[in-house]
């Protein structure tokens, strides 16, 4: 992975100041240029920048398998969004506000893993999706 440097004011790969990521995308050593220098593939949208780091610049990557995107097909509407729901609720549980109890449900959707389910407002879900609740 590549460390980028974010620069004060700087809009960087999208995202600018505390945002803007620290390392991008795991690229491919192509070959080594010097004694700590090593030249990259960069893809085309990087075009404008110099394809050779120091060593300093990179930070190994282990492969993990939940990094991997499954690409399911989607049907988009126009504007390019889709439709986004739950398949079922998970959990129950209530939270606490000194004397109020807010009742909450882990909720799993559509196009998402376990790992990716929400805690939601039980009254939210069951105004929006009652077929959940029957």
């Amino acid at each position: 992975m590549l460390r980028v440097s974010p620069r004060k004011g700087a809009t960087r790969f999208g995202l600018k100041g505390t945002l803007a990521p620290r390392f991008i995308d795991p690229f491919k050593i192509v070959e080594k240029v010097g004694e700590v220098a090593y030249r990259i593939a960069l893809p085309a949208s990087m075009g404008q920048v110099h394809n050779v780091f120091h060593v300093s610049m990179f930070r190994g990557y282990e492969y993990d398998p939940s990094h991997v995107l499954d690409w399911q097909y989607l049907s988009l509407e126009v504007n390019g969004s889709y439709k986004e729901g739950p398949i079922e609720i998970l959990d129950h549980k209530e939270k606490v506000l000194r004397n109020k109890f807010i009742p909450l449900v882990k909720v799993l959707w559509i196009h998402h893993n376990i790992e990716e389910a929400t805690w939601e407002k039980e009254s939210d879900i069951r105004a929006q999706y009652p077929e959940l609740f029957a």
